[in-house]
């Protein structure tokens, strides 16, 4: 149901079924489509809830019919992840679209949301099925392992999926190890086993001058 075409722009071709994408990222249509747009952030209560806590404005849409719709957004790169039952977890500004049967949610991610300047809640999709991440140029999907956690920059940080646990660091940057000022304070690490994406372009963050 999802292809790319080049990589910075998302078909979807649908008989039938729906897909929910960020709001005013169709580019074009084929066929007979109806739209209807979503409250964003999560689903049910829940959702709800978190969004007035931090704020958050995320604007989805339902777009159900037949034929092939295409999206992009800011000529961002597009990154396909397809899920057999588990969770990704990705940052709200960086989901595409998703497949209408996957839900999505909030999680609480408290200082590392924070460092990034995204809130203190990031966006989870769960299910069988595929969704579509945008990046900042062409992202690197990097293993974690028992043998080998990682290490990332919270300004890189995209998504990550399987069963990994996170932490926060602080203390000494990469920037600072290069003999740089005005590195990132923070880092987060990633251990157990699983994926994380991350992009070649550092977002701006809170904790960067620190």
């Amino acid at each position: 149901m999802f292809r790319l075409q080049g990589s910075k722009v998302l078909a979807v071709d649908m008989t039938g079924d729906a897909v929910k994408a960020k709001n005013g990222s169709m580019v074009a249509y084929d066929g007979r489509m109806a739209f209807k747009k979503l409250s964003g952030g999560g689903e049910g209560l829940r959702g709800m809830v978190t969004r007035r806590l931090t704020g958050e404005q995320m604007t989805v849409m339902e777009v159900k019919g037949h034929g092939t719709c295409w999206f992009a957004d800011r000529a961002s790169e597009i990154n396909l992840v397809s899920l057999q039952g588990d969770k990704l977890y990705v940052e709200a500004g960086n989901l595409l679209a998703t497949d209408a049967a996957l839900r999505t949610g909030t999680t609480f991610t408290g200082l590392r949301g924070a460092s990034q300047g995204n809130g203190l809640f990031t966006t989870t999709v769960e299910g069988h099925g595929q969704a579509a991440i945008v990046s900042d140029g062409p992202a690197v999907v990097l293993r974690v392992s028992p043998q080998y956690p990682l290490t990332v920059d919270p300004g890189a940080y995209v998504a990550h999926q399987g069963n990994v646990r996170q932490s926060f660091q602080s203390g000494v940057t990469f920037r600072t190890l290069l003999g740089e000022g005005g590195g990132e304070a923070f880092q987060i690490r990633f251990e157990g086993d699983g994926l994380v994406y991350v992009q070649p372009s550092e977002r701006n963050t809170i904790a960067g001058d620190l």
